[in-house]
């Protein structure tokens, strides 16, 4: 029986949240993918009747319906209902066909994929060879500046075979397309809208203006309206190729207090707060009807530096800073010993992961013997970004701590989530706390788009990294075939990036969310999405 005092105090809790949360701007999460399951929730163990409004809380508004747009985790969950990839990735990091049924490398350099031919888009329109061709180029297409234009820029040659048949002709042999192809950069949208958006481009409007206001897909789920800084929700299609939904619809909320979204899914207001903080796991768990299923993953949390800016410049500073942060505080103190600590950028279940790789370990004498080489023996005055999640203010406040007894003085910032992309990605920071999921489950996208030069700002290097010989070594990877020879470029690279440290990596995450039991045949992937095709709510 739940203590009566407890529960009242909740709903009353609820209720202020509510009205706090009116007029409130989104804060987002960005982690942008190991597989232990939904542990806790019951998800499979029975099925509830078809229709009604699942309602997920999410902590911050998506940027974009474009696939082509910025490259953010809470833009991606969306997206991922609405459009469709040729491939998908399953539980297990494997491709697996989508609206494709087959491919091959049919040269070195050459890959073909046999699509579907019997898949419409919302706007009844045909899904073909021409369709992916638009999309590629598009994405390609610097009027366009797309974010996630690094995906395919080996890519010089999308050919139309027939109206089913698509080859791809690559700049060099690159083994991972298939998994950039997963990749919600790769969601297929309607030749119309593509059109209609250059259109609406002549007469000046931004890249994507159209794709927003009619994000057209061939998604089990159809966008019905975006509220910004409040919600967006998706109904079912109903003309759907494959096995429909059984949900009516899903309403993604922006609740961005922890414990709003958690006295809402205690009071019933919503069905999936995503995330749940380690800190609030225990409350969570001790409520009847609900579980924390926990999924681990293939992200990472990392502060980082902008090397362009003083004293960031100098790899001696960057070194220090790695070896004067006590990670165990942050993941023990903060997140409540959930996750692993983070040797490098790679978490174990990516391909080019090497667990012989040293890193930068905690050693605070080496830490002052650096700063002292470097002309920083008394420290000096910094700023640490961070947008409006509970764990990364705490961690930069930790970190801020740390530091101070080194003599450096951190002036943490909160940042909105916009604005703090936008920033970034332009190299207004000195600090900053983000995260990154290697959603294609291959070390390319885990390292390509966060180190290599061409990749600054919004694609993923906002350390703003420039060196040749890593740039070299990153060429060199992604365009080797042979795999075992890959992960040897690999293991050299994540040694090379211990030397120039643009990072502090601090953990690799585990994902909680609290779920109603309402809620079956939930799952979701190492990559953070949720899937929600086979999802049902029970009465």
């Amino acid at each position: 029986m739940k203590n009566f005092k407890k529960l009242l105090i909740l709903l009353v809790f609820s209720l202020l949240g509510s009205i706090i949360l009116v007029g409130c701007a989104g804060s987002g999460d960005g982690d942008s993918g190991g597989n232990k399951g939904n542990e806790g929730n019951d998800s499979d163990s029975a099925e509830g009747s078809e229709g009604g409004d699942l309602i997920i809380a999410n902590t911050s508004d998506i940027v974009t319906l474009d696939p082509a747009g910025q490259n953010d985790q809470p833009s991606a969950n969306v997206q991922e209902n609405i459009f469709e990839k040729l491939v998908k990735l399953n539980a297990d990091m494997e491709v697996e066909p989508n609206l494709a049924t087959e491919w091959e490398a049919v040269e070195d350099n050459v890959w073909e994929f046999k699509l579907r031919d019997d898949v419409k888009f919302h706007d009844g329109s045909d899904f073909n060879a021409e369709v992916v061709k638009a999309n590629i180029e598009r994405i390609l297409d610097e009027k366009v500046g797309s974010p996630k234009g690094f995906l395919y820029t080996m890519v010089t040659e999308v050919k139309v075979v027939d109206d089913h048949t698509v080859q791809f002709v690559t700049e060099y042999p690159f083994a991972p397309l298939p998994s950039h192809l997963a990749h919600s950069g790769g969601g297929m949208v309607s030749l119309d809208v593509i059109k209609e958006d250059y259109e609406a481009m002549e007469d000046g409007k931004e890249p994507g203006t159209v794709i927003n206001e009619k994000p057209i897909g061939t998604g089990y789920f159809k966008f019905e309206e975006w509220k910004p800084g409040q919600e967006v929700k998706i109904v079912r299609n109903d003309d759907y190729w494959g096995d429909k939904v059984k949900l009516d619809s899903v309403t993604f909320k922006v609740i961005n207090e922890d414990q709003t979204r958690i006295a809402d899914l205690i009071t019933g207001n919503i069905h999936i707060a995503d995330p749940v903080s380690p800190s609030d796991v225990d409350q969570v768990e001790n409520t009847d009807g609900l579980s924390v299923p926990r999924q681990s993953s293939v992200s990472l949390s990392y502060i980082g530096f902008n090397m362009e800016k003083e004293p960031f410049d100098d790899p001696k500073v960057r070194q220090a800073i790695n070896m004067a942060i006590d990670k165990s505080q942050i993941i023990d103190g903060i997140y409540d010993g959930v996750g692993i600590p983070a040797i490098g950028p790679l978490a174990p279940p990516v391909f080019g992961y090497d667990d012989s790789v040293d890193g930068l370990e905690y050693d605070p004498e080496k830490a002052k013997e650096l700063l002292k080489e470097a002309g920083y023996e008394d420290g000096f005055k910094t700023t640490l970004w961070t947008n409006d999640s509970r764990e990364r203010e705490d961690a930069a406040v930790n970190v801020q701590s740390q530091l101070k007894e080194f003599g450096i003085e951190v002036d943490v910032q909160v940042l909105e989530w916009g604005a703090y992309l936008e920033k970034t990605a332009a190299g207004e920071h000195d600090m900053f706390v983000l995260g990154w999921s290697t959603v294609t489950g291959d070390a390319d996208y885990g390292l390509y788009a966060l180190f290599h030069s061409d990749n600054i700002g919004d694609p993923g290097n906002r350390t703003f990294t420039k060196d040749a010989e890593l740039d070299k070594l990153l060429d060199d990877a992604r365009k080797n075939p042979d795999p075992e020879e890959r992960k040897a470029l690999y293991k050299e690279i994540q040694e090379k990036l211990a030397e120039v440290a643009p990072m502090l990596y601090l953990h690799h995450s585990e994902f909680l969310l609290g779920v109603s039991d309402k809620v079956k045949g939930l799952e979701q992937l190492p990559t953070q999405t949720l899937v929600l095709q086979n999802v049902t709510l029970e009465e």
